[in-house]
């Protein structure tokens, strides 16, 4: 005869292992980020900005132009579906400028800033975190680089931010070839690269992001074998998809944008990439920032 404590020890440990148990079949095997300049949280958030993020399948949200105190933005997220995401902001010392985030449903192992330069300190447009992932270990960045004017101290900060961008591109490559990371660079960089990266081009060949010298930054990171423009790579050879329209005249109507907000990859994550999505609004009405979010997935 049985001893019934045994087939109940059983029937339990069998429940446990095929109820309790996740499978690895059923384990998520991609890794989903999504970045977005908000032009304001606050704002964002009272367009339904923060609604739509939590439910377009991100792992990881970077944002840029906060626009907010820690304060602020903790209160903002409480009040949203991302309030139980992990947070990691650098605001900028000017209230209502600036500021970059980075959400996550799993903490991040590390975060930084990690850009440093006398006139960049704290200025809130650069941040680091570390995750682990289903593709292995992944750096990620987000990044608000200045508008810029020509003539003006906005161009020189702007100037001064991208060596020092550069610079730390070139850490970043040599900490991930020895640790076998990866690396992902997203944000605003406020530089079309190409002619097929904005509409009307001929018009601001002399204007602040659009440069010879500021595309000469991109020529150096997407003509190297270190870094990936995952949105030329997966939008094909343009123009567009942009990613900017100006909130005046009928330029979202007409689709007059510019491609400035970037998925920028090291070469070991660009290889297991699978897709980039840029979102732009279905209508003028239904936009909650003058950018539209750019979605990569990698993995599965």
């Amino acid at each position: 005869m049985q001893n019934p404590l045994s087939v109940l020890w059983f029937s339990g440990f069998l429940k446990f292992w095929l109820v309790d148990m996740p499978s690895k079949s059923s384990a998520r095997s991609t890794f989903t980020v999504a970045t977005a300049n908000v032009n304001g949280i606050r704002a964002a958030h009272r367009r339904g900005g923060l609604d739509w993020l939590a439910t377009c399948g991100a792992d990881v949200i970077c944002l840029q132009e906060v626009r907010a105190t820690h304060e602020q933005l903790h209160a903002t997220l409480a009040d949203s579906p991302l309030a139980t995401w992990n947070v990691v902001h650098d605001p900028a010392p000017q209230l209502g400028r600036a500021g970059v985030a980075i959400l996550s449903k799993n903490a991040p192992l590390k975060s930084r800033n990690a850009v440093r330069h006398e006139a960049l300190d704290r200025s809130g447009r650069w941040l680091e975190a570390d995750f682990e992932t289903p593709v292995g270990a992944v750096t990620v960045v987000s990044t608000y680089v200045h508008a810029g004017e020509v003539g003006t101290t906005r161009q020189d900060d702007k100037w001064l931010f991208l060596d020092a961008m550069n610079k730390r591109l070139d850490a970043l490559r040599r900490s991930a070839a020895k640790s076998e990371g990866h690396v992902l660079i997203a944000g605003d960089f406020n530089i079309a690269h190409r002619e097929v990266d904005l509409k009307n081009w001929r018009a601001n060949r002399e204007n602040s992001g659009f440069l010879p010298r500021e595309r000469e930054y991109l020529d150096r990171w997407f003509n190297s074998t270190a870094w990936v423009d995952l949105g030329r790579a997966f939008g094909g050879d343009g123009p567009g998809p942009y990613t900017w329209w100006s909130w005046r005249g009928r330029g979202f109507d007409t689709d007059g944008g510019w491609r400035i907000d970037y998925l920028m990859a090291s070469a070991s994550l660009a290889s297991v990439a699978t897709g980039v999505t840029v979102a732009k609004a279905a209508t003028y009405a239904e936009r909650w920032s003058d950018h539209a979010p750019v979605i990569g997935t990698f993995g599965g």
